[in-house]
């Protein structure tokens, strides 16, 4: 082994090696991956492959059909991503995290390949799960599209079933700023003669017009899933409805039987989707919510049972910043407003101009101290914390 393999001892060694190796920290395209891509895997992969694209409920509807699968004894992988408190968590099989000695191996392999095309953190997290899982020798894998679809990482790889939850507003400037122009990046997803399921209710009709170009096999889920869930919320229904028809069309490869979709569905759980945790008297909601379709599902839920409320928030500045404040608006007695330790994370100068003078705002030093004001704020008696994930991993390693 070189020199450099050497020194990068461990798995916070490599991370930060690679944040640091490409120049831009989201680069779209596949040219660099499809290189070491088809030096790693000339054949493909041998495992079959769900690749889940959308704006919203990616995680959700990964969770549900993992959970299927392990119901029915399947050995399933799944890789999504952003992780919340540990790089382990992007990859997973049978629910059980890959070990930092595990991803490390995947890393040097990768490294090894690479030769002088410059990778980024992504595309080295995508390349490290298929080695994983491929050694693992898993039955299926379900991987999440990043960004976009047409020209995510992940991408590189062809699938055997295509799902995409829905098509709203977000990444706008990576992907266009209309329904049309994002439905036609995550429409790259789709392949000839391969199914491709769409859980939106109300889809652009560049999705249709891609299946059409391509020879995709596209449906439309419109009958929400009407069994027990695990996860809280209505748009729950549909996330849940995708998964099953998912697992239906590798029904030939993979035998699941009905009792097996019922029970991964109630047994999902994932953490920060709606997730209420009840601490000191107060109930604690936990939302990855990062875009205004996002927020207004949170808002709805949260509409259910109005009582005073405290948000902690902050956010990445591409995001659509004041439409999300603008729905929490009416359910929010006062806003905390810890600043994020990341690049892409807004000033907070510029984040309290996107308040109305009447908003009851704070800023905060950080996480520790606007939750030590949340809890001891005695008229509320509830604490709403989202706008990215980011903001989520930092309140639970607090709350823990």
């Amino acid at each position: 082994m070189g020199r450099l393999e050497d020194a990068l001892e461990t798995l916070d060694d490599w991370l930060n090696y690679q944040e640091n190796l490409h120049t831009k920290e989201i680069d779209l395209g596949l040219e660099r991956i499809q290189k070491i891509y088809q030096k790693l895997f000339p054949q493909g992969v041998l495992f079959k492959v769900i690749t889940v694209a959308g704006t919203n409920g990616k995680g959700s509807t990964i969770a549900f059909i993992d959970n299927i699968y392990q119901q029915a004894n399947i050995k399933v992988a799944k890789f999504t991503s952003p992780h919340i408190l540990k790089y382990n968590e992007r990859f997973v099989i049978n629910g059980v995290q890959i070990s930092d000695k595990a991803i490390c191996t995947a890393f040097e392999t990768i490294e090894q390949a690479r030769g002088n095309t410059s990778l980024t953190y992504f595309e080295f997290s995508t390349l490290a799960a298929l080695i994983i899982f491929t050694k693992e020798k898993v039955d299926i894998a379900v991987l999440e599209i990043g960004l976009g679809g047409r020209l995510d990482s992940v991408n590189v790889v062809d699938s055997d079933v295509a799902v995409i939850t829905n098509i709203e507003l977000d990444h706008i400037d990576y992907l266009g700023d209309t329904r049309e122009k994002i439905g036609l990046e995550k429409s790259g997803i789709m392949r000839k003669n391969i199914p491709c399921i769409c859980g939106d209710l109300n889809p652009p009709s560049t999705i249709t017009q891609y299946a059409k170009h391509c020879g995709a096999l596209l449906s439309f889920v419109d009958t929400p899933y009407l069994g027990n869930i695990g996860l809280s919320g209505k748009h729950q229904q549909t996330n849940a409805a995708l998964a099953i028809e998912a697992v239906n069309r590798l029904q030939p490869v993979f035998s699941v039987n009905q009792n097996q979709r019922a029970q991964g569905i109630e047994k999902t759980k994932l953490s920060a989707r709606l997730q209420v945790k009840t601490i000191n008297d107060k109930t604690v909601v936990l939302d990855v919510a990062h875009n205004a379709a996002a927020v207004q599902t949170l808002a709805d839920e949260l509409k259910k049972n109005k009582q005073p409320t405290i948000a902690i928030f902050s956010a990445l500045q591409d995001k659509d910043i004041k439409s999300m404040i603008d729905i929490m608006t009416p359910l929010v007695d006062k806003w905390l407003l810890p600043p994020l330790q990341i690049s892409r994370a807004i000033a907070m100068q510029d984040l309290t101009k996107k308040f109305s003078l009447s908003s009851k705002i704070k800023v905060c030093d950080d996480m520790p101290s606007a939750i030590h004001h949340a809890f001891n704020t005695k008229q509320v008696g509830r604490i709403v914390i989202f706008g990215s994930f980011h903001i989520v991993a930092n309140a639970l390693k607090v709350l823990r």
